[in-house]
């Protein structure tokens, strides 16, 4: 099986969950991997929907034990991604799409060398603060923050192999499916050539038997 693991990233406030969430809608046969979290649910959060909610020593044993791909400690709370989920859902053939931050990806990438990696970013750190100050639910001190961290995020953008520049949300999304098309194409390509090898095979035995 060729699956492939995409992975997005972006700073906040770039698009990423709309594009991701636009992703999943165009290609339904792509399994989204949701991350488990060792923090209570927040309001509105569901469980197997938002994250998979699980003890903190449920967590830490995954960690002693291996599962986690990636995982990380952010304000106290633990995030991870599955390994299981992964290994098993590609194994099968599935592509996977993965939303992790910069220092996920850098992490999980040599576990996974082959993932494609996009980033999406801001045409401009001016509109990002503008789309941030939009939203009306961070503090002038939480957006001050988010700021901060996207230019540590996009100065980390050249370990990806595709960006994606979000300053309009319509050819951003023609062109983020269409790097996912590409290798879905590749992949069936490969698929077919390798299926073809196989029968050329089988039939060369059969005439020198």
């Amino acid at each position: 099986m060729n699956a492939h693991l995409f992975i997005l990233s972006a700073p906040s406030g770039a698009g990423k969950t709309t594009l991701c969430s636009a992703l999943l809608a165009e290609f339904p046969d792509i399994r989204y991997s949701i991350s488990y979290t060792a923090r209570a649910p927040r309001l509105g959060e569901t469980d197997g929907q938002d994250y998979h909610f699980i003890s903190e020593e449920a967590f830490v044993k995954g960690i002693e034990e291996n599962h986690w791909a990636e995982w990380a400690k952010v304000h106290d709370n633990y995030y991870g991604t599955s390994a299981c989920f992964l290994d098993e859902t590609l194994a099968s053939g599935v592509d996977v799409l993965l939303d992790i931050d910069v220092q996920g990806m850098l992490k999980i990438i040599p576990r996974y060398p082959d993932a494609v990696t996009i980033f999406i970013m801001p045409p401009s750190m001016e509109t990002l603060s503008e789309r941030l100050k939009n939203r009306g639910t961070d503090s002038r001190e939480v957006i001050a923050k988010r700021l901060k961290n996207a230019e540590g995020e996009i100065s980390q953008c050249h370990h990806y192999r595709h960006i994606i520049i979000n300053d309009d949300l319509q050819k951003a999304t023609a062109e983020l499916f269409g790097i996912i098309r590409m290798y879905q194409l590749n992949k069936s390509n490969k698929e077919r050539t390798e299926c073809q090898q196989r029968c050329n095979s089988v039939q060369k035995a059969g005439k020198s038997t």
